[in-house]
């Protein structure tokens, strides 16, 4: 059988993090293994991962991706997924990514958009209505596939072993997720289903500086891959790997199943 670990990157947000470990505890098809990575938290983030039944990790390191990578390093399963501490996921999260896996051998990564929650009404609608429609919408044509959304994931280990040592662990002002996209090699499809949603607190939009140092982590991130990392260089190296392989010819759907190759008939249709 599949299995899969999920990886939770935590700093100082313990009562997320139960609730996040709770609808975990919840899930009809449980997780194989659940890994919570301590960024130097000094409430009880430690505490609340062991009452939850998660494998606890210490980083010390500042920053998501490198606690995220370090849970990634550290998981044992097929599958590596990952969520936020404020993440929650449905009951049938854990079973709807798994199937999706073994129903399709093809994909190499597995996301879907976050559903905000929140006190301030007009935040959550800003995060559901223009900050994930502009992520996917925005940086996936530059990226000709689909982003991966850090709060809602999956990948096989296969491909993080082969993007494990070009990521930038070390850098706290990276957009882990950006960063996961842009290396991935060109012939790991990534699918986007949209129905596949998880709750996504909508803290880091309820001020003009939350939104403010995510959408500098993205101009660093970019920043850090330039120029590799343009529209146009893309393009051409996408053009010369569908040149290596005539197997894949087309482009990117742009709908609901974006991918990384160039390809719109997949080999799981």
């Amino acid at each position: 059988m599949t299995t899969l670990t999920v990886v939770i990157p935590a700093l100082n947000d313990a009562e997320m993090l139960r609730h996040a470990l709770a609808a975990l505890a919840a899930q009809t098809r449980p997780a194989d293994e659940i890994i919570v990575v301590d960024n130097g938290s000094t409430d009880d983030t430690s505490a609340v991962a062991r009452a939850g039944g998660a494998k606890l990790l210490h980083q010390p390191v500042r920053g998501i991706m490198s606690a995220s990578a370090t849970g990634y390093d550290a998981a044992a399963s097929d599958l590596i997924a990952r969520i936020d501490a404020d993440s929650r996921v449905p009951i049938d999260w854990v079973s709807r990514v798994v199937a999706q896996f073994d129903a399709s051998p093809a994909i190499g990564v597995l996301t879907g958009p976050g559903r905000f929650y929140g006190s301030k009404p007009w935040a959550n609608w800003i995060g559901e209505h223009v900050y994930i429609p502009a992520y996917f919408h925005i940086v996936g044509p530059w990226l000709g596939g689909s982003p991966i959304f850090g709060s809602n994931f999956a990948m096989r280990r296969s491909v993080w072993e082969e993007v494990r040592d070009a990521v930038h662990r070390d850098d706290p002002r990276i957009h882990d997720d950006l960063d996961l996209s842009l290396h991935l090699p060109l012939d790991v499809i990534v699918r986007y289903d949209p129905t596949l949603l998880v709750g996504v607190s909508s803290r880091p939009l309820e001020s003009w500086s939350g939104l403010g140092r995510r959408l500098g982590w993205a101009y660093h991130t970019f920043a850090q891959h330039w120029p590799e990392a343009s529209p146009w260089e893309r393009r051409a190296a996408r053009a010369r790997h569908v040149g290596a392989d005539p197997v894949n010819r087309a482009a990117p759907d742009p709908g609901s199943e974006l991918t990384q190759r160039a390809s719109a008939s997949d080999a799981d249709t």
